[in-house]
């Protein structure tokens, strides 16, 4: 019994931090969040993505030039676009393999490019491994996508945080966010359940010459075991995920 009150008071304790991180969020980042211009697929899933809260702990602002790597449907790609605003830029940045592969699979930030509701958001094809840029970055992001990388092959995470590095200017923020895997287990999960150990990103990025500046449990979830599948089930959408911002020096 004293253990089942012990976690509600965790959980309650929790919710509460969020609460008072989404309070706290710069009114822009409030403004995108409650922006009428996104759609239903993605307001859907604010809740458990908290876009105010990790988009306020990023330090994103507005002027800010930001990538967004494998943006997928755009769901940070709108909000960074309208945080940013006239004066910012967001670079939707995409496989340039991939997208050669298979052109029709850069509609979706193509259509984003073309919306005259944001104009600041442009398609930016590299391999991520080669990382390149068109001009030097206050912010890379990247949510959920580290584990994928990481089934690239040996040395494609280390190469592309390297670039990842190069590519921002000195100060510049590189957010990691993603599903967390059991604690010891390192690359073991990154294929079957798609989590990864946050040691392991801790790791490989400070080893590419970033500093650790901040951890938030915004996206925590204690009860999940981190044994599930991230997209099966009553995991789906309720992982426990890790928020780390790294700062180039």
């Amino acid at each position: 019994m004293n253990r089942m009150f012990a976690s509600l008071a965790l959980a309650s304790s929790l919710m509460l931090g969020v609460a008072a991180m989404a309070a706290d969020a710069p009114a822009n980042i409030k403004a995108a969040v409650s922006d009428k211009g996104r759609p239903a697929a993605d307001t859907d899933r604010d809740a458990n993505r908290k876009p105010a809260d990790v988009v306020a702990f990023a330090g994103i602002k507005a002027g800010d030039k930001v990538a967004d790597i494998n943006p997928g449907g755009g769901y940070f790609t709108r909000i960074f676009a309208k945080v940013v605003g006239a004066n910012g830029k967001v670079y939707a940045t995409v496989g340039a393999a991939g997208l050669a592969a298979k052109p029709a699979s850069g509609d979706g930030m193509r259509a984003l490019q073309a919306d005259t509701q944001y104009g600041n958001i442009m398609l930016h094809a590299s391999d991520f491994d080669k990382l390149t840029m068109p001009e030097p970055l206050d912010v890379a992001w990247t949510s959920d996508n580290y584990h994928d990388f990481k089934n690239r092959g040996p040395g494609f995470t280390e190469a592309m945080n390297k670039a990842i590095f190069a590519a921002l200017k000195p100060g510049g923020t590189y957010i990691v966010i993603d599903h967390a895997a059991e604690k010891g287990s390192g690359g073991r999960d990154t294929n079957t359940l798609h989590r990864i150990d946050p040691d392991l990103v801790k790791a490989e990025v400070l080893a590419a010459g970033f500093r650790l500046d901040g951890e938030s449990n915004v996206l925590a979830n204690p009860a999940d075991n981190r044994a599930g599948k991230v997209f099966e089930g009553e995991t789906r959408g309720k992982t426990d995920q890790f928020v780390f911002r790294f700062k180039k020096p």
